[in-house]
């Protein structure tokens, strides 16, 4: 068979008009704001019409991500299909790509092979220009603060601690610690300063957790943006930055409508990283696909113990959406990885390994059905050289847990590859469930971080520095202190060390430092050597992407 890449499948599709798309998905056209052809937002008025549907919620997570790769949103696009071809109402709702992994080194969030939301270019580059709005709207507040400090400053804000970075969506390192106001008078008062890449911006979680317009403003007037010489706290409401930041963020709140490559309707809105941010897709796309269809199919970040802990502990908490099922997707190659096989050597049958690294999808597995109470299946992404043998270990060991797998190969099939798991999934969602959090948001806030680390992350704690002790005992006197928590801590691991794979046990994490995301309404919980500004590898995608003399762009995955 002849090998086409992700870009190559997705041009070669015939994809449909977004008007199309919305009239087929019950979206009147009075709703819908064309962005092109393929392509459009969706104004917020149509959450508020009558009689919308009340779908069953599912969520996509993954096991811990590893080189040899998983297929997350690729299985979410392709189960979304599947539950299509099985005659099921349903609609995706995803996260926007970021512009640094996709020059960087992860690539796009647009699925892949026939298991794709198109126009995919489009998706993985600029789009609708949310994140360009993000990233204004972070920096106008970053410069209001600049020009307060200058102008006088009424507020008595202390340039020592400014909390507030300025932000850019791209894995540049030479921003993660600047100096700004240098030149004089003129040039502003000097201090030590610092970008976020725009998915770990407030501003973004800000928008992904808002359910209007108001909701934004109240939310962005919240945002702690630094601290007065007394010790006090300084929101974007003191510098009466709210509205400002709102006009610029309005159309940015509108989720954004495209498709599959089988003419599914898909919500592609917002896209927090999950180790670094909340990681999960916009409150308003995914009300708009539950809105719209019998089924919506959502997905979180990197691991369950990243992503999906965000969507239960944070996003369902916060907005009151309650998932029926989850899907956890692992790949044998992966698991081997995690078993200690080299990547350049997965491709051998390797049964040892395979039961070493199975642990890992266990624990998640466990996480999902124990901790939080939903009922899961495990999908296996396919390859071509996975044997029966090994497929054969995988669904004895997660049957002895209680949980099905289904082998997807959605990848190479698109939809009719997602047909077997769609009818898993529907008959998860007819069960009963006893949904839960991993802590009471009320417990004080080490109580909580321990026990995410001891329940979803199995280890035996966490410790914290003396600086993160006295930012705690800061916010809980402040009371921000029944606020969820944001643990910010590498995927690659279930500790806050990326090199302990598998399922790690006998480990505390270290919590160095935490802030407040008032406007987003969590707690952020800094582990490890996390960095909310990421760099660039040796050889960046952005080195194999060109246009050609006919402007159509090439090497793009």
């Amino acid at each position: 068979m002849e090998y086409k890449t992700d870009i190559e499948i997705a041009r070669s599709a015939k994809i449909r008009r977004i008007t199309e798309i919305a009239e087929n998905a019950g979206i009147d056209g009075k709703y819908l704001e064309p962005y092109g052809n393929y392509k459009a937002k969706v104004d917020l008025s149509f959450l508020s019409r009558k009689n919308v549907k009340k779908g069953k919620l599912v969520l996509v997570t993954a096991i811990t991500p590893t080189p040899a790769g998983e297929g997350k949103t690729t299985t979410t696009i392709g189960l979304a299909d599947g539950l299509k071809r099985i005659g099921k109402s349903v609609a995706v709702a995803l996260r926007e790509p970021s512009l640094g992994p996709v020059f960087g080194i992860k690539g796009g969030a647009a699925g892949g092979g026939y298991a794709q939301v198109v126009p995919m270019e489009d998706i993985n580059l600029h789009f609708t220009g949310d994140f360009h709005a993000i990233g204004a709207a972070n920096n106008l507040l970053a410069a209001l603060i600049d020009n307060h400090i200058y102008q006088g400053n009424a507020l008595g804000i202390d340039p020592r601690r400014v909390t507030w970075k300025r932000c850019v969506d791209m894995n540049d390192r030479q921003l993660r610690k600047t100096v700004c106001g240098l030149g004089g008078k003129t040039g502003g008062m000097p201090r030590e300063d610092g970008f976020d890449i725009t998915v770990a911006s407030e501003v973004m979680a800000v928008l992904c957790l808002s359910s209007s317009v108001s909701d934004l403003k109240s939310r962005l007037a919240r945002i702690v943006v630094g601290y007065t010489y007394g010790g006090k706290a300084v929101t974007a409401g003191d510098l009466k930055a709210q509205g400002a930041m709102t006009a610029l963020l309005k159309d940015a709140l509108k989720p954004n409508l495209v498709q599959t490559l089988e003419g599914t309707p898909a919500f592609v809105h917002g896209g927090p990283f999950a180790n670094i941010a909340h990681g999960c897709n916009s409150v308003i796309a995914t009300r708009a696909a539950l809105s719209v269809a019998d089924y919506a199919v959502t997905e979180a970040g990197f691991g369950a113990d990243l992503g999906a802990e965000k969507f239960f502990d944070i996003k369902c908490r916060l907005s009151g959406l309650r998932p029926s099922a989850a899907v956890i997707v692992a790949t044998v190659r992966a698991l081997k990885m995690h078993g200690g096989v080299e990547k350049a050597d997965l491709a051998e049958e390797n049964l040892a390994a395979l039961e070493k690294g199975l642990p890992n999808l266990l624990r998640h597995l466990h996480n999902v059905k124990d901790v939080f109470g939903l009922p899961a299946v495990v999908a296996i992404n396919r390859f071509p050289a996975d044997t029966d043998a090994e497929i054969a270990l995988v669904t004895e060991k997660c049957k002895s847990a209680g949980v099905n797998v289904v082998l997807s190969t959605v990848w190479a099939e698109g939809g009719k590859g997602g047909e077997a798991l769609a009818r898993e999934v529907v008959k998860l969602c007819e069960t009963e469930n006893a949904f839960s959090f991993a802590y009471d948001e009320n417990a004080p806030v080490k109580d909580k971080i321990r026990d995410i680390a001891v329940k979803v992350y199995g280890g035996d704690g966490a410790e914290f520095t003396s600086e993160a002790e006295k930012q705690i005992k800061t916010l809980e006197e402040s009371g921000f202190g029944n606020l969820p928590v944001c643990v910010a801590k590498t995927q690659y691991s279930f500790s806050d060390d990326a090199k302990k794979t598998g399922a790690p046990t006998g480990f505390k994490i270290t919590v160095r430092s935490v802030k407040v995301a008032a406007g987003a309404g969590f707690i952020v919980a800094l582990t490890g050597d996390i960095m909310t500004m990421p760099g660039l590898p040796k050889v960046p995608a952005a080195e194999n992407i060109d246009v050609d003399d006919d402007g159509n762009i090439v090497g793009l995955f």
